[in-house]
């Protein structure tokens, strides 16, 4: 068994399943290259009390055709009409980076690809799909359109078929990450980064996401004012968590606690999983 402070991932992922959490999230060693020793792939951590884990039980390793040869990043899993579906984000020379969704019958895995190419556009660089589905059943995947290419990071929706396997249409721009008034005043670039969709118990739809603050990598919290993705979105002031850790996502533990996982610091090889309790009050979160 593995203690949290042991096991190192970064972008957590947590599903609640059964009675069990299952942890994935990006591989540590190789996280930021090409490098020719690493075998690349997505592992799972699976406990009962969020403290004391399995070893690493993989999930995920391309085969020789596989599109995607390297920066293997940031797996979110979620259970969706009976199966459960991977998006994960890869990069390969010549090639954009993309997010994919990839197919299990069970949370162990394995994993196989899904759709038959990444989804988001192949002209775009691109990463951190996040499931999302609206009020009237439609799914869509939020993700980022990098900085690295158009320099004010972009958090973009796109459409998704029933049953996950292409997009439809066109992506939606919903903000840039220049616009929250915590941003530092002049940057060369914007990050977006690690979108992940939370409701409220009142429907208000809050979407937190990573980028860099005055103290380094946080979490931030915008909100659309109709409940929908395709409403106007506007960006609190306070800040999640502003030092040092992000990507995170929600989750509620088994006891129904409120609870958010991020990796902290944001620094490699030290990044660990972190949780932190978190409370709703004022139709927003808060750490508790």
């Amino acid at each position: 068994m593995l203690k949290t402070a042991e096991i190192h991932i970064r972008d957590p992922f947590v599903l609640t399943d059964e009675g069990k959490y299952y942890m994935y999230g990006t591989r540590g060693a190789g996280c930021w290259g090409d490098d020719p020793g690493i075998v690349y792939g997505f592992d799972v951590y699976v406990s009962e009390d969020l403290e004391n884990w399995s070893d690493p039980i993989c999930v995920f390793e391309p085969d020789a055709g596989f599109w995607g040869k390297y920066h293997f990043w940031a797996p979110e899993v979620h259970k969706y009409k009976g199966a459960y579906y991977m998006l994960a984000s890869f990069k390969a020379d010549g090639v954009c980076r993309g997010t994919q969704i990839l197919k299990a019958e069970s949370p162990l895995g394995p994993f196989v690809p899904h759709s038959d190419d990444a989804v988001t556009p192949r002209d775009w660089e691109c990463l951190d799909g996040t499931l999302h589905i609206e009020p009237d059943g439609t799914p869509y995947m939020i993700f980022c359109h990098e900085w690295l290419q158009v320099t004010d990071g972009e958090m973009c929706a796109l459409r998704l078929s029933d049953d996950l396997k292409t997009a439809v249409g066109e992506p939606t721009l919903l903000f840039r990450a220049s616009e929250p008034t915590w941003v530092p005043e002049g940057r060369s670039t914007y990050v977006t980064d690690g979108p992940f969709m939370y409701r409220t118990a009142s429907g208000r739809l809050i979407m937190m996401w990573s980028s860099g603050a005055k103290d380094g990598y946080c979490e931030a919290l915008s909100y659309s004012d109709n409940g929908s993705i395709f409403g106007k979105w506007y960006h609190d002031e306070r800040l999640l968590f502003s030092k040092d850790g992000g990507h995170g996502m929600i989750f509620n533990k088994l006891d129904g606690t409120l609870t958010f996982v991020c990796h902290q610091p944001n620094k490699n090889p030290l990044e660990r999983p972190f949780f932190v309790e978190l409370c709703e009050k004022d139709d927003t979160v808060f750490v508790k």
